[in-house]
């Protein structure tokens, strides 16, 4: 017997999974380049040790850990993954928005928007979290013209 599935008009499922991050042999393959993108995203930004541990919520040890090569021996949590991936996205879309070095100045300008409160995007990104970290990925997003 064939069960009948409707979906919402323009709406299609895709056949091809997302990339999530519950899987535990998923976050072992994938932290070694969250690592190095975070890193590049720190130095491009000019992070502060405390801010990138802090972006990642890991604390400053644990970050130099991870840096020295020694915090490794875990992968990454579901959370962290999630936190790296929204800082490449945010980074991604920087990097497309301005073609100069804006893109690597704007997340440590202060910014009036209400989104920000004037604080800057990292400073409000560590403060508000995940939440405030997916807010800024779609406020960058939608500045740009993308999705």
């Amino acid at each position: 017997m064939a069960s009948s599935v409707s979906y919402a008009a323009g709406y299609a499922p895709n056949p091809i999974r997302p990339q999530t991050f519950s899987q535990e042999k998923d976050r072992i393959r994938l932290t070694p380049g969250a690592i190095e993108g975070v890193r590049g995203i720190a130095d491009a930004w000019n992070l502060t040790r405390d801010q990138t541990a802090a972006l990642l919520a890991v604390s400053p040890s644990g970050w130099d850990r991870i840096l020295a090569g020694k915090g490794v021996s875990q992968p990454f949590s579901q959370d962290q993954m999630f936190r790296a991936s929204a800082l490449v996205g945010i980074f991604k879309g920087l990097n497309l928005l301005f073609a100069d070095d804006m893109a690597d100045r704007w997340p440590t300008l202060k910014n009036s928007g209400p989104l920000f409160g004037g604080n800057t995007p990292v400073d409000a990104m560590i403060e508000g979290g995940i939440p405030l970290m997916i807010e800024v990925r779609r406020y960058v997003d939608a500045i740009r013209g993308g999705r």
